[in-house]
């Protein structure tokens, strides 16, 4: 019956829920709509009529005999909102027109929302309406005091009417006012609801919540909440297969792109181990298990059969790679794993190895003195009202702790935040309101005068961020969503060291840093999937002079062996090779030279390899991969209460609830990368991250307002103090020439052996 129709694919603009529920359709210039269920088609009157058809309600379409009852209950919904929203459009117009501006009433609105009183008074007067109360009893004044005295009140009414753009106005002012008593209504009802229950109030930074109120302001008056059996039972059904709708188109695309099987390893607050299984592509994040190993967890056995089964769950012909953290018991497990499947790799997550090398870092004596003068600041900025204010306003509203993922991340952005406006710090401590201030002349006012004011301090920071910045750059990238980073790992780390010998020429000053580096990546330096991530990105691979290191050309053969078991496809690979290496056919082509710095990697091989299809295709699902486990904050009090369920049947509820938590979060974490609002250092849900730098520690003194929260000006988040945010793919630049850096550092019994021998 449609075989002459096109098929067309629906718009994300596409809101009405009535859309998920038919098909769109193109005859020539004329759309077409199909019932899903009874397959009807409607050649006119658009969603409406296929809503009316669901719902079963009379009107210019047949009922449909085969639709679902909750999707049947879920049109009759939708229909009467829009009766609903046609009515409370009409009231407030009525409302409006009735408006009496002599009542006290206005005096409540503008002192309640905080609006200016005198200024919205002295123009109602000028723009009433000439049919209300008012301009009636001043005309009945007007009578009762003369002939003249009335015709001149006539007059007035007549002026008053003859003014369209004075009536207008006072329609803009009440409706202003009417918008700003309704969202101070709404704004205190949401408040009473999330502190009675107990709800994180980071609950309002989801995606989900405007869209709530969004809907339920569409239907107007009388809109019945869903009750804790509907939340339970019919709603948690639809958005599971709302979810999984989602998830499966990550699934889809695990076939060209491959993906990465996550293992994240979680404590809860009772002692219980638990373990979350996640599955990266390019298209997003899916969760896919969660499992109490306590049990188990020191059982390698039982740790391989876990991983073998969650593997051949994603499909071993999708999985690339299993990511881990680097402790004994996953090496064990996981190591075992790939020798049971052989196109599988295990990879340690790079991020905590960028967190370990930072962490060494830190431990270096005199690093860790500038983080205890830097945090003994901070610390006294964020316990005193007064002094917080003070920095916030003179830096702009920019925070001087800059919160991180972990809390060594936000150790060293803080240093790198605070060097960034050491200017406006210095400014502070020098200016007339810093010596008037009582909190100046206490001794941790004192010190921290010292500490900003003198040299050798900011000397310091300087130089501990320019050896840190390329690894916390790296860590911005490993731990993206957006873009896979298995391409720029190894440009990252190389980046790194030559970073470090540029600020430290002399060797044995630079080998310091070299040698925690070595110490930590060492499990990564050599993994094949790193190695021809940088060979295979055209960005750097390009900008290569000379000879190409052998270590990192032996690893393409690796993964080249292991990832595609087909000896005759090998060998077109390795014929391919050599199309890429001399930059010939389309790689030759100026787009394509052009493309290397534009296009991810991935997607330059996408457009670019049709010429090397096997080769190509390798590239892509190499490139494709990430190289960390994700962060990301699911509430972990679900995920206790479904290992805790002892009913069979409730325990599958608590499943799907948690599948259905762990992925809507996981897919805010692409618009979390993107915008992120001001984050306040001294907030709860921060505090086991940032503590250092905001809690005040025991014996410290105390001060008049040293607690008062409400005069505490609230972060703006600005970042116009910081300038623009270079791109971190772009500071990884070109070129990669120096030969100790990729080949690694020799002990030093090794270089007198070699240097003993020459002699």
């Amino acid at each position: 019956m449609t075989s002459g129709l096109e098929p067309v694919q629906l718009t994300p603009q596409k809101h009405d829920p009535a859309w998920k529920h038919c098909q769109m359709f193109k005859n020539g210039e004329k759309v077409q709509l199909k019932c899903l269920y009874c397959g009807k088609i409607f050649k006119g009157g658009g969603i409406h009529r296929i809503k009316e058809h669901l719902a079963g309600q009379k009107g210019n379409a047949s009922t449909c005999l085969r639709v679902q009852p909750d999707v049947r209950l879920q049109m009759q919904e939708s229909l009467n909102g829009v009766v609903a929203k046609k009515r409370k459009k009409q009231k407030i117009v009525e409302e409006m027109s009735n408006f009496n501006p002599s009542t006290g009433e206005v005096d409540a609105f503008t002192n309640q929302c905080g609006l200016n009183t005198e200024v919205a008074l002295d123009a109602v007067p000028e723009t009433v309406e000439p049919s209300s109360t008012f301009l009636v009893n001043r005309e009945e004044e007007m009578n009762n005091k003369g002939g003249g005295r009335r015709k001149k009140g006539r007059i007035r009414k007549a002026s008053l009417s003859a003014n369209p753009s004075s009536n207008a106005l006072i329609t803009v002012s009440n409706t202003a006012v009417g918008a700003k008593r309704a969202n101070n209504q709404v704004s205190m009802a949401v408040g009473r609801f999330l502190y009675d229950v107990g709800i994180p109030l980071d609950a309002a930074k989801s995606v989900y919540f405007q869209p709530m109120i969004d809907a339920i302001a569409s239907q107007g008056m009388g809109v019945v909440a869903p009750s804790y059996h509907d939340l339970r039972n019919c709603i948690l059904k639809s958005s599971l297969q709302e979810v999984r709708n989602d998830t499966d188109q990550c699934v889809v695309t695990w076939a060209k792109t491959g993906c990465s099987v996550l293992v994240d390893e979680w404590v809860s607050e009772n002692g219980r181990t638990i373990v979350n299984f996640l599955a990266y592509c390019p298209e997003g994040i899916t969760f896919l298990r969660s499992v109490d190993v306590s049990d188990t967890m020191n059982s390698p056995d039982a740790l391989y059969e876990l991983l073998k089964e969650v593997v051949e769950e994603a499909g071993i012909r999708n999985v690339l790679q299993l990511i881990t953290h680097s402790e004994e018991r996953y090496s064990v497990a996981a190591k075992r794993l790939t020798e049971a499947l052989p196109t599988v790799y295990w990879t340690p997550c790079a991020a905590h190895c960028i967190y370990l090398i930072l962490e060494d870092f830190k431990k270096l004596d005199w690093i860790n003195v500038i983080f205890e003068q830097a945090k003994s600041m901070s610390r006294f900025i964020y316990n005193h009202s007064v002094v917080l204010n003070m920095m916030r306003r003179y830096t702009f509203g920019v925070d001087l702790v800059d919160v991180g993922a972990t809390h060594i991340a936000t150790d060293f952005t803080t240093l790198n935040r605070m060097v960034n406006i050491r200017h406006n710090l210095q400014s502070m401590v020098t200016s007339e309101e810093w010596m008037e201030c009582p909190y100046s002349k206490k001794p941790e006012g004192l010190a921290m005068l010292d500490h900003i004011s003198g040299q050798s301090f900011w000397s310091s920071c300087m130089l501990i961020v320019c050896l840190t910045d390329p690894l916390l750059r790296l860590l911005r990238l490993v731990g993206s969503e957006k873009r896979p980073a298995m391409g720029y790992v190894y440009a990252g780390i190389y980046r790194a060291k030559e970073s470090i010998k540029k600020q430290l020429p002399e060797r044995k000053d630079y080998l310091v840093y070299w040698n925690i580096i070595d110490k930590r990546w060492g499990q990564l330096q050599s993994h094949p999937l790193h190695a021809a991530g940088f060979y295979l990105n055209p960005k750097f691979f390009f900008s290569i002079e000379g000879d190409l290191n052998h270590h990192i050309r032996s690893s393409v053969y690796d993964c080249i062996e292991k990832l595609v078991p087909d000896p005759k496809t090998q060998d077109k690979i390795v014929k391919e090779i050599s199309s890429y290496h001399n930059a010939v056919g389309d790689f030759a082509r100026k787009m394509a030279i052009r493309a290397r710095d534009t296009l991810l990697p991935d997607e330059w091989w996408s457009t670019y390899g049709g010429g090397c299809p096997n080769l190509a295709r390798l590239a892509i699902r190499i490139l494709s991969q990430t190289c960390s486990l994700m962060v990301c904050k699911p509430n972990w009090n679900t995920i206790r209460q479904m290992h805790e369920a002892r009913n069979c049947l409730e325990s599958q509820r608590l499943t799907d609830l948690v599948f259905v938590h762990y992925n809507l979060q996981l897919k805010q974490m692409a618009r979390n990368e993107k915008e992120q609002d001001a984050i306040d250092p001294i907030s709860l849900d921060n505090i086991s991250i940032v503590g250092d730098w905001v809690v005040a520690k025991e014996g410290w003194s105390e001060g008049v307002g040293n607690r008062d929260w409400m005069a505490v000006d609230p972060p703006l988040g600005n970042t116009v103090l910081l300038g623009p945010s270079t791109d971190d793919v772009e500071e990884l630049g070109a070129g990669f020439d120096d030969y100790e850096i990729f080949q690694g550092v020799k002990c030093e019994e090794e270089e007198n052996g070699e240097e003993r021998t020459g002699e």
